[in-house]
């Protein structure tokens, strides 16, 4: 068969049949301008080159997904490749962020310019308190409060960072929550 001769179409019906062949033209007509596209959103080639990898392999993967009344197969190849592109920044994001790894690790008091000694003792005292609290949480739970609170993640963007049920991400801060609330009432005087 010849496959240079074939319609984008075609080739992506022959695709969603697992022919490889099929997916290796559509590889040598798109593959440059995935290339393009994720290098020019990722600033690097080597993050590039895996971004196009992965397109095509999600392709083959997900071929039957396609649907030629919503988008042109050009589109539809360069729309994953954005995506997954997008999701690579928001990743070493998220890796670059949490290299700070403790709740230790974070700026220690809140100054104001009515701050005196008296009011920066108290503030001293209740981050220790705090701390001392966290530490008696599960570690599962204060990992998603450390996400939620100090790097702004929502809910469904750290169940997609940790790779985790948003149902499980939602327990676990609401549990963290209601442990930390009591602990805190406990040392309060």
């Amino acid at each position: 068969m010849n496959y240079h001769a074939l319609d984008d179409y075609a080739l992506i019906r022959l695709v969603q049949r697992e022919d490889a062949a099929a997916l290796s033209e559509l590889y040598d007509r798109y593959g440059g301008l995935v290339f393009s596209l994720a290098r020019q959103i990722v600033g690097d080639t080597a993050s590039a080159e895996e971004i196009t990898q992965d397109v095509f392999i999600r392709v083959w993967e997900k071929a039957r997904s396609y649907d030629d009344t919503r988008a042109k197969v050009s589109t539809w190849l360069t729309r994953i490749a954005r995506n997954r592109s997008i999701d690579m920044l928001r990743h070493r994001r998220a890796r670059a962020d949490f290299q700070v790894t403790g709740w230790e690790d974070m700026p220690s008091g809140i100054t104001t310019e009515e701050s005196n000694p008296e009011t920066m003792t108290l503030h001293a005292l209740r981050r220790q308190q705090v701390q001392k609290a966290l530490r008696q949480l599960p570690d599962t739970q204060r990992q998603v409060l450390f996400l939620a609170y100090f790097y702004g993640m929502t809910q469904q963007e750290i169940a997609d960072y940790l790779n985790q049920p948003l149902g499980t991400v939602k327990t676990r801060i609401r549990l963290g929550m209601q442990k930390l609330r009591t602990l805190l009432a406990e040392e309060s005087p």
